[in-house]
């Protein structure tokens, strides 16, 4: 996690920061990215005041370290097909213990302050003559970030054990697998597919636009953000945000284009259309990769499930995964710097960028894709459905 983080944020040009500042930057990346807090201050001496915060997950670190995470759970319960749950939770305790020795030497490293320039002319001189020198820092709430780092770590390994078809699981949770892991696999598969999708968008525009390096600092620090954010859009869920000021979101360019300048603006796909009309290709690309996933756990199904069946659980697996992009996904950040309660002082430094989901109607979309794309599923994977059949309820109970 910290060398994608790193990777990322020297691509972003983070590696200039004075006061050899990167590495701490760094760690406050890390610690974001598990859901830990990083606290933003502010100080402008007596006669000025600044406000700051932010909020917003790295979700390509997030990725990575779960996938690592889930690696190395795996590996010593490999070739296994039951497995007790003392010895799952030991082995899971184990990790638990090198992670949140690694999470507390990060948050302890996530702090740092900086002067914050105003540039040269009226500005500077007011500045001058009031003493002003702003600051912004930032620091990390040990305590609740390894709380915190904790859940998620729980949270990465259960899930491991419901997604792996090859993880071993205690003798008496053994029927849940057959309708849970097989939705839970499809779920995970058509992130990782959106994530895949964005790689390759992200080289070609890099190979045909040129920008590597921002390119790259996306890919490494917020490849999901976009390319779930898109899943949802596509969806046809609708976000409010809002962007304004020195913040902005670097790829694709028309989100910015969208949100820029407004008080409160819809993000729909629609409204992006409006910009760039290939932005109803999102519908055709969810319909399309919810399709697959829904075929995909078919296929996993035991025989004999009935596709209504197959439609409540990929209704129920899509809408617990859209609530989880819902929650990761939003981002809010704001800096304001002012004189004597007025104005702002920087001159366009100050600057705020939210993003947040409408998530009820998100959700009601995701329930009706889901039923529909289940459905559809399962009538396209009868003649592959897995071999292992299980009679049906009526066979089985007579």
């Amino acid at each position: 996690m910290s060398v994608v983080a790193a990777l990322g944020l020297w691509a972003a040009g983070a590696a200039d920061l004075p006061d050899r500042a990167f590495p701490r930057v760094v760690a406050a990346t890390v610690v974001t990215a598990v859901g830990g807090t990083v606290e933003l201050a502010g100080d402008a001496g007596p006669l000025a005041g600044t406000g700051a915060d932010l909020a917003v997950i790295p979700l390509s670190v997030t990725l990575t370290g779960a996938l690592v995470v889930a690696v190395g759970f795996l590996r010593p319960l490999r070739h296994r097909a039951v497995a007790d749950a003392g010895e799952l939770a030991g082995w899971a305790a184990r990790i638990a213990v090198v992670w949140l020795l690694g999470l507390l030497g990060l948050a302890l490293a996530a702090r740092q302050t900086f002067t914050i320039s105003l540039g040269e002319g009226e500005v500077n001189d007011l500045a001058d003559l009031f003493g002003i020198r702003p600051q912004v820092g930032f620091t990390t709430d040990v305590p609740r970030t390894l709380a915190v780092g904790l859940v998620w770590l729980a949270g990465v390994l259960v899930l491991t054990l419901l997604v792996s078809r090859g993880a071993p699981l205690p003798a008496r949770l053994l029927p849940f697998q057959r309708s849970v892991r097989p939705a839970a696999h499809a779920m995970v598969l058509l992130l990782l597919a959106y994530v895949g999708l964005g790689l390759v968008i992200a080289l070609i525009v890099a190979a045909t636009r040129g920008h590597p390096a921002e390119t790259l600092a996306v890919v490494l620090l917020g490849l999901p953000n976009l390319m779930w954010l898109a899943f949802t859009l596509g969806l046809g869920a609708t976000w409010d945000g809002r962007v304004e000021g020195p913040f902005g979101l670097p790829m694709p360019h028309v989100l910015d284009e969208v949100l820029r300048g407004r008080d409160n603006t819809e993000l729909d796909v629609g409204t992006l259309a409006e910009q760039d009309a290939r932005a109803w290709w999102l519908v055709v690309a969810a319909a399309v990769l919810l399709l697959a996933a829904a075929f995909v756990m078919a296929a996993r199904s035991p025989a004999g499930v009935a596709a209504w069946r197959h439609a409540l659980r990929m209704a129920v697996a899509l809408v617990l995964t859209v609530l989880m992009i819902c929650l990761l996904g939003r981002l809010s950040a704001h800096y304001g710097l002012s004189l004597l309660g007025i104005g702002d002082l920087g001159g366009g430094l100050a600057g705020e960028l939210y993003l947040r989901p409408r998530l009820w109607s998100a959700l009601g979309l995701a329930a009706l894709w889901g039923l529909v794309t289940g459905f559809l599923g399962a009538l396209l994977s009868r003649p592959v459905r897995h071999p292992g059949a299980v009679p049906d309820e009526a066979a089985a109970h007579g």
